[in-house]
């Protein structure tokens, strides 16, 4: 008698600037609220609309120059969520 071990499916996400298809946990959430409240979401379960985005300088630079956060979430995203950003890249 074999037991099958069930393999566990890993969550995917699609980074909104460079449109690859990455695990979750390699990507980071930026969540925007009903009333336009724009927070980077860590953990992943915060309200509202909800775009990720590669951890990476450049993806983030692009990311500001090309408004996608922004065209994604509805709403302006604040240059201090950029800044916020890219202090988590790890150099």
């Amino acid at each position: 008698m074999t037991y099958l071990t069930k393999v566990k499916k890993v969550p995917l996400r699609t980074c909104v600037v460079t449109k690859e298809v990455l695990p979750k946990k390699s990507l980071v959430r930026i969540a925007s609220t009903k009333e336009g409240v724009v927070s980077i979401d860590l953990v992943g379960k915060a309200p509202g609309r909800g775009a990720y985005i590669k951890l990476d300088k450049d993806v983030i630079i692009l990311a500001k120059k090309s408004k996608a956060l922004d065209k994604k979430l509805e709403v302006n995203v604040p240059d201090t969520i950029y800044d916020e950003l890219m202090k988590l890249v790890h150099d």
